[in-house]
This record gives structure tokens, C-alpha cells and sequence, in this order.
């Protein structure tokens, strides 16, 4: 007993120390942790808010199922975007800021040209592109829901130039440690749930709702960064010495993140075959999970990924170890918030969805798919923590590889899974997918610990 009352007295000091130390890498994983938990949640509330009046509107039906499958085929290209600027841009920008601050700038600028440039050709490609991709019958889509989705395919095709924009003016902020962008994030679902509880603002009101709620989150993140003089105008002759070693790590997590996105797009297949509202189910137990995912995932990527760039760029010798330590910590929350989950997945889906068009037997499907899907959470946050520390490091190769691995693992689980196991299985099939990355990054990790352990002595 005394024992275990000195170990907590001494592990209390040490919080203590840590917390009262500015300069401290636990103290800045943990204040940006708090903030960036808070913001998420304040944007996840706002989520919440819009899918409950989407389920009220809506309920499980062939309109929501388009409405998700178009949304999540257009931002499947921008949220890779968005994660390998995020990847490559922090660790790039601390080491230009520790060595070159002056080039900076420019470099800024010319990267606004690019982002312009890609922005106006993906919005070409979604505008002409996918309606070809929705008429060619891959989709599994039925008639009305196919009717719905081509009907919806243009407007939205307005989200692709925006979000290239977004994804950019929220890596920058992301950059200088101001997490006010993840509070900006819930601006979109704001806007949507306004067009969807006043009838007659918009004919579409899930269409156009959603296109203003970028287009206010877009001026919601340049406001700020002008007032910094952060946001240049753009340039187009990319002539900064940056770029060579930029290209380089583009080009890997381009592929890396297309892969690990893709997996939305396996689920989007598998569900489409299994009958008419499966892809609307799924959707509603992946709005709440995202709700518990998307404040691990931000507070944990968003607070540690600028420390460990920071550690990185001075050479520092602990953040091995710090990493370590960290995504085993992750691992233990990841664990109460799926136990949490778990037992009040029933009560949770009641809250959110169960009125007008969405019925009590809505609610149990949706439930219990959830309760599969929420297994996957300590593997997600562990694997979070440690694909931060890799890219900190610049070592783009090992998270393609993980991208490999996982997407793989997920294609085998989902085709077993849901053979037997249905919606429930494709589910739970994303559990082996962070499964197999979380054993990939420890296995890897933990060697290069053991061998600078054995070169020291």
C-alpha cells in the first residue's frame, strides 16, 4: 500500500513538473489534446445537430443514400489533399521556419497557386466525370437513388474546388498551432441543418446547404490567416527551392492516403450490394462514430504531429520514446471511449436519429452495427499516434506501406465478414484494418528502439 502511494505520489510530481513547464513536449501535447478535443466536440455537436434533422427529414432512404455516396465520392479526393498536406506540410514548414524562415512566404505563395490549380481541374473532373461514373451502374445504386444522385452530382461538384482550398488555409493554421480551424470545421454542419429546418431557403436544401457551409468555411480560415499576413497572394512560377523535396513527399502519401481513403469507398460497395438502405444504415452508425473518431483522431494527429515536426527539425534524441509512450496512453482512452460507446450505442442512436421518417426498427439495425464498429477505436487512436511520429520523421515510404497493409486486411475482412455477418460485418471489418497498422508501426518502432539501444551500448 505505501508502495503504490509513493509511485502515484511520484507520477503526480512529474505532472505536475511537466505541466508547469512551457518548454515541456508533454505539456504541449496535452494543452493542444484539451483544445483541439474541445473544438471537435463543439463541431461534432454541430454534426450531430445536422444529422438529426436529416434523419427527421429524411429517415433511411434512397435520398440520403445519394446524397452520402455523391458527398463521400467528391471528398474522397480532397480529404487526401487535406491528410497529405497535413503529413507533408507540418514537418516541412517547421524545418523551413528553424532553417530558412525568410523563404518561407514565397513558398507559401506559390503553394496557393498549386492548390488553385488543382482545385479548378479536380472541379472539372467531378463536374463532367461523375455523372459518367454514376450512369455506368458500378455503384449498385437502385433506380430512385441513381435518379436522386445524378440530380445532386452537379451542385455538389462545387465542394471539390472548395475543400482543395480548405484543406489548405486549415493546414497552414494547423502549421502555427492555432486550432481554431478545427473549431471552424462545424461551420458546414451550422449551414446545413439552417437550410434543412427552414423549408423553402433552397430547393436542395442538403445540396446548396452544404455548398454554403464550405464556401463560409473557406472565408472563415483566410480571415485570420490575412490578418497575420500569412496568406499571400498566389503565384504560379513554383521556383522555390522547397519544392524539390516537396514533389518527393507528395507524391508518396498521395498514393499512401488514396489508399487508406479508399477504404470509405469499399464500404460505400460492399453496402451498396446489400440492399436497398444499407448504405444509409451504415452512414447513420459511421455519423456517430466519426463523432468519437473525428475528436480522437484531430486532438491526437493535431496536437502531436507539430510537437513531433518540432522535435524532429532540433535533432532531439526523446521522441522516440515520447511517441511511444503516447500511442500506449491513446490505446487506454481508445479503450474507455469504445466501452462508453458500447453500452450506450442504443441510447445514442435513439437520441439522434429516432423521429419522423427514422423508426424504432431504423434504430436497432443502426445500433447494432454500430457496437461492431466501435471495436476499432484503440486500434485507431495507437496506430494515430504512432502514423504522427512517422511523418514527423519524413518517412513517407512506411505510411504507403501502411496504406497497403491496412487497405488490404480491410478487402479480405469485408469479403469474409459480410458474407455471414451482413452490415454488421463490414462494420467490424475496419477493426483488422487499424488492427494490422497498429501492429506494423509498434513492430517497426520498437526495432529501431531496440537497435539504438544495443549501438549505445
Amino acid at each position: 500500500m505505501f508502495i503504490c502511494l509513493k509511485r502515484m505520489s511520484s507520477i503526480a510530481n512529474r505532472i505536475r513538473r511537466h505541466l508547469s513547464d512551457p518548454e515541456s513536449h508533454h505539456r504541449k501535447i496535452a494543452t493542444g489534446f484539451v483544445w483541439v478535443a474541445l473544438f471537435v466536440f463543439i463541431g461534432k455537436l454541430a454534426g450531430a445537430a445536422k444529422e438529426m434533422a436529416i434523419a427527421w427529414r429524411y429517415g433511411v432512404s434512397e435520398t440520403v443514400d445519394a446524397y452520402v455516396l455523391v458527398f463521400d465520392l467528391i471528398n474522397l479526393p480532397v480529404s487526401v489533399w487535406f491528410s497529405v498536406l497535413t503529413v507533408v506540410l507540418l514537418p516541412l514548414a517547421a524545418r523551413i521556419r528553424h532553417a530558412d524562415p525568410v523563404g518561407l512566404p514565397r513558398f507559401r505563395s506559390e503553394l496557393l497557386g498549386l492548390t488553385m490549380l488543382v482545385g479548378l481541374g479536380l472541379g472539372c473532373l467531378v463536374w463532367f466525370g461523375l455523372p459518367a461514373l454514376l450512369r455506368a451502374g458500378w455503384l449498385g445504386l437502385s433506380d430512385q437513388a441513381l435518379a436522386r444522385a445524378l440530380h445532386m452530382a452537379r451542385g455538389l461538384a462545387l465542394l471539390a474546388p472548395l475543400g482543395v482550398l480548405i484543406s489548405l488555409f486549415a493546414a497552414w493554421m494547423l502549421a502555427r498551432r492555432l486550432h481554431s480551424n478545427t473549431l471552424f470545421e462545424g461551420i458546414p454542419a451550422l449551414i446545413i441543418l439552417v437550410a434543412l429546418l427552414l423549408p423553402g431557403w433552397a430547393p436542395e436544401p442538403l445540396v446548396w446547404g452544404t455548398v454554403a457551409g464550405f464556401a463560409l468555411h473557406m472565408a472563415a480560415l483566410a480571415t485570420p490567416l490575412k490578418r497575420r499576413g500569412e496568406l499571400q497572394a498566389p503565384s504560379f512560377k513554383f521556383s522555390s527551392p522547397v519544392w524539390r523535396g516537396f514533389r518527393a513527399s507528395m507524391g508518396i502519401m498521395a498514393i499512401g492516403q488514396a489508399l487508406m481513403s479508399f477504404t470509405g469507398i469499399v464500404d460505400q460497395f460492399f453496402a451498396a450490394n446489400l440492399g436497398p438502405g444499407a448504405l444509409s444504415t451504415l452512414s447513420y452508425a459511421n455519423r456517430i462514430l466519426a463523432l468519437i473518431l473525428g475528436m480522437c483522431a484531430m486532438a491526437i494527429s493535431r496536437s502531436t504531429l507539430p510537437v513531433f515536426s518540432e522535435m524532429t527539425a532540433q535533432r532531439s534524441a526523446d521522441t522516440n520514446a515520447l511517441a511511444l509512450r503516447w500511442a500506449c496512453w491513446m490505446f487506454g482512452a481508445g479503450s474507455v471511449f469504445a466501452l462508453i460507446g458500447w453500452l450506450a450505442s442504443s441510447w445514442m442512436v435513439n437520441l439522434l436519429f429516432e423521429r419522423g421518417a427514422f423508426t424504432a426498427a431504423d434504430s436497432r439495425y443502426v445500433s447494432a452495427v454500430l457496437k461492431y464498429a466501435l471495436v476499432q477505436i484503440p486500434f485507431y487512436t495507437f496506430s494515430i499516434t504512432l502514423m504522427s511520429y512517422i511523418a514527423s520523421q519524413k518517412r513517407y515510404w512506411l505510411l504507403l506501406l501502411s496504406g497497403i497493409v491496412g487497405l488490404s486486411m480491410k478487402i479480405i475482412a469485408a469479403a469474409i465478414l459480410t458474407s455471414f455477418m451482413q452490415l454488421e460485418g463490414l462494420a467490424f471489418s475496419a477493426t483488422f484494418l487499424y488492427l494490422a497498422i497498429a501492429i506494423f508501426f509498434y513492430s517497426l518502432i520498437n526495432a529501431k528502439a531496440s537497435w539504438l539501444a544495443s549501438a549505445k551500448s
